[in-house]
Parts: C-alpha cells; sequence; structure tokens
C-alpha cells in the first residue's frame, strides 16, 4: 500500500539508494524520525551542503570539494603510473589497500553502446591528452570484469598502445578465503589464465 504524507515521501527517497529497498527505507525513515531526530537533521544538513560542495577534480575525475583532489595534488604520489576505474568508488577502495601510490582517472561508468555511453561520455579524450602528454609510463586497467568493463578496458588499452604507454590490467580471479567449489566458472577461468610462478 502507498502511503501519503511526509513518512511516504520519506520513505520513497530512501529508495532511490542502492540496495535500499522499501522495508529497509521503511526502517530507516522510522529510526530517524523515533529515535534520532538530531541525526536525521544533521544527514540532511550534510547532504545539503555536499550536493552543494562536491564537484570533479579537473584532472581524474573523481568527487571532490576542491579543484584539484587531495591525490592529484600530493607530491608525493607517482605521477607516472595512472589507473583507470570505474567510479569515485574504486578510489576509496584501492587507496585504503595502501597498496598504489600513483594517479587515478575516473571513467563515471563504462563503454555500452546500447545505453548510449561512448568515449566522449567516459572522458576517454582528456585521458588520451594526458597519455600523450608523455608523464605517464605505465596504465593500470582496473575497471571491473564485466562484459562492458573488459571492453572498455580493451579500448583503453589500444589508446595507451597508440602512444607507448605499458598498460596492465588487475588480475581477477579466486578470492582470499574462497573455496573451489562456490566460485563460478568465468572467475576460475581468470584464475588460470592469470597464474603465476610461486
Amino acid at each position: 500500500m502507498q502511503r501519503k504524507g511526509l513518512i511516504g515521501q520519506l520513505i520513497q527517497n530512501l529508495c532511490c539508494l542502492p540496495g535500499v529497498g522499501p522495508k529497509t527505507a521503511q526502517r530507516m525513515a522510522f529510526h530517524l524520525l523515533q529515535r534520532d531526530r538530531q541525526a536525521a537533521k544533521t544527514l540532511a544538513e550534510t547532504l545539503m551542503r555536499a550536493t552543494e560542495r562536491i564537484g570533479y577534480c579537473r584532472q581524474c575525475r573523481t568527487l571532490t570539494e576542491e579543484t584539484l583532489c587531495d591525490l592529484c595534488s600530493a607530491p608525493a604520489r607517482d605521477r607516472t603510473a595512472l589507473c583507470i576505474v570505474e567510479s569515485p568508488a574504486d578510489v576509496w577502495i584501492i587507496e585504503q589497500t595502501g597498496v598504489f601510490r600513483g594517479l587515478y582517472f575516473v571513467l563515471h561508468g563504462r563503454l555500452s553502446p546500447l545505453d548510449g555511453i561512448g568515449p566522449e561520455e567516459l572522458g576517454l579524450d582528456q585521458l588520451e591528452r594526458q597519455l600523450a602528454d608523455g608523464h605517464v609510463k605505465e596504465l593500470i586497467l582496473a575497471t571491473n570484469s564485466t562484459v562492458e568493463g573488459e571492453a572498455t578496458a580493451f579500448f583503453i588499452g589500444e589508446l595507451a598502445k597508440k602512444h607507448h604507454v605499458q598498460a596492465s590490467r588487475i588480475a581477477h580471479g579466486v578470492p582470499m578465503g574462497g573455496e573451489l567449489e562456490f566460485i563460478d566458472s568465468g572467475t576460475l577461468l581468470h584464475a588460470f589464465n592469470g597464474r603465476r610462478a610461486v
């Protein structure tokens, strides 16, 4: 049953979040209204400030409050290595590992001709200009291992070849702690093809 009024509107609006269905949205709405109105106000204020102040870094296209994000403006980052990711969330995840010290380029999606997403929508003209200037020596393709992600990685790999930049693809395969009987055949295929000496 569709509820009207502000409570119904709040529940409906919370459903716009990924992974939040009507039941979860309902629990969130009632929790905020019944138990933590101050947190609800703080959340609303923070969302308003974030939508007004956060834009895209002019160099890597991740989310930031500044013209250049903290990573692009950090002098200690390796400017010869560039990691290509699909979303700003991917930058956060990779940064949490602490293994990559280079810079990023955020595509904000992946090639999908059926959805009208081509190279222009992903900012590949901007990426090609960065490759052409000669500072980037290594390109790490960290797109998702979907059909579109693989096609995007291949397309960008060809751009790298054109500009004589070494390109590599992150490994895909069996996750740490994973058991083979629960792994799908596509993942196992990647794991076997990407095996290395021990």
